[in-house]
């Protein structure tokens, strides 16, 4: 009989098609959990159960009754959260629940961060009316203004004095609810890292540089590139210190997606969140045999099994998060195949659909599509990166104003 793991995803996306791909590679069975609607009967022919992300607890038993299951993941922050509580209900390996909402909240991992010893900017915790209203003291200048729970930069900014805190807080508030978190800026080179942990152990799958400056007022992640070219002696440095934030926050056995910047003070956490890296980034990771994609790895060390002998294949890999210039509605793309003939690049993935509404960041919540590109040097694949992405032109058309 097949082994069987159980899949928390917010939505049916691209993650979870690489997810069911792997595993039918593999011969392991995937079991769907999502948030759906329970009346419809199997609304996308997918067999996946339904639950509320906003309240999973009356849901968790009749996950249960799904079962037996072998092991559990999860693709996004809530539904990492979510896995770990129903891990503990099944008995199955992941991370404990409260480590798993720690990672999700910023707040929570700045104090436990803290808490550690790890380099911690000063933090503070306010209401979203009190931030547009009037600057609470003390704030040092400059400082980020980022909600509690978000990810990939979405309503993240950055203020230089009192009157673009006040703008920053109003925008936020107008695209998200809850509370924020203020802290100090950290200049510096920030860097991602790809892993897993095994019984509190972090195991490097990757390590990217982003070459892309990110030092505000927003923070728009593009290119990710791997193997780092930062000397021997930073790596290492990094690696401890994401250890060390994946002991502060108590994660055990599952994947990990860390970013961290680093200054001439050392290495600093922005986060350790207790899921793969999302979207379709993670297809820039191809491993040597007997794995291929990071979606096996995984599936591979939720079951249980050894993948400590995971490789990247040699060379260099880079994705392109393609960003949004500007709002408007997508209405197509040229030159499409003119970047898929740049030297080094694999692939060029749209996923704007034509209709739909795109906004930049700070209210970002997609991108236009994704570059991957590899080579035998990571300056060549970014190179190859920045030269597919000028040949692409997007056609963004306004859209009217609401007339009431």
């Amino acid at each position: 009989m097949n082994k069987r793991v159980l899949l928390i995803a917010a939505t049916t996306g691209y993650q979870v098609r690489e997810f069911a791909g792997a595993a039918q590679a593999l011969g392991v069975d995937l079991v769907l959990a999502t948030d759906r609607c329970h009346i419809l009967e199997n609304p996308w022919g997918d067999q996946a159960a339904p639950i509320r992300f906003q309240d999973p607890e009356p849901w968790l038993d009749a996950l249960a009754a799904r079962g037996p299951f072998d092991g559990i993941l999860a693709v996004g922050d809530r539904p990492a959260w979510i896995a770990a509580q129903a891990a503990e209900r099944l008995g199955l390996r992941f991370h404990p629940a409260e480590a798993a909402r720690s990672a999700g909240n910023k707040l929570l991992a700045r104090e436990r961060f803290r808490s550690s010893g790890l380099h911690v900017p000063e933090f503070r915790r306010i209401a979203q009316t009190e931030a547009a209203l009037e600057l609470p003291a003390p704030v040092q200048f400059p400082c980020v203004l980022k909600p509690l729970e978000s990810s990939a930069s979405r309503g993240v900014i950055r203020a230089n004095n009192s009157g673009e805190f006040r703008a920053a807080a109003s925008r936020i508030r107008r695209m998200l609810e809850g509370d924020l978190l203020v802290e100090d800026y950290i200049p510096g080179r920030e860097f991602a890292l790809e892993g897993v942990v095994t019984s509190g152990k972090l195991q490097t799958l990757a390590l990217f540089d982003k070459p892309d400056p990110l030092e505000g007022p927003y923070f728009e992640e593009t290119i990710y590139v791997t193997p780092s070219l930062e000397p021997e002696g930073v790596q290492r440095q990094i690696r401890e210190t994401a250890q060390s934030a994946v002991s502060a926050l108590g994660l055990t056995n599952g994947p990990v997606h860390a970013e961290m910047r680093v200054n001439d003070r050392g290495v600093w956490m922005l986060e350790a969140a207790a899921r793969p890296i999302g979207g379709l980034c993670a297809r820039v990771l191809r491993f040597s045999e007997p794995y291929d994609i990071l979606e096996q790895v995984l599936l591979l060390h939720a079951l249980g099994e050894d993948v400590s002998n995971g490789r990247l294949l040699p060379g260099a890999h880079g994705v392109m998060m393609i960003p949004i210039p500007r709002a408007g509605v997508y209405r197509g793309v040229s030159g499409v195949e003119d970047a898929r003939r740049v030297p080094g690049v694999e692939d060029v993935v749209i996923t704007a659909k034509e209709g739909q509404e795109m906004f930049p960041l700070p209210e970002a919540s997609a991108y236009l599509g994704f570059l991957f590109s590899r080579g035998v040097s990571a300056d060549r694949v970014v190179e190859g990166l920045r030269a597919a992405h000028r040949r692409l032109e997007f056609t963004l058309s306004s859209t009217l104003p609401v007339v009431k």
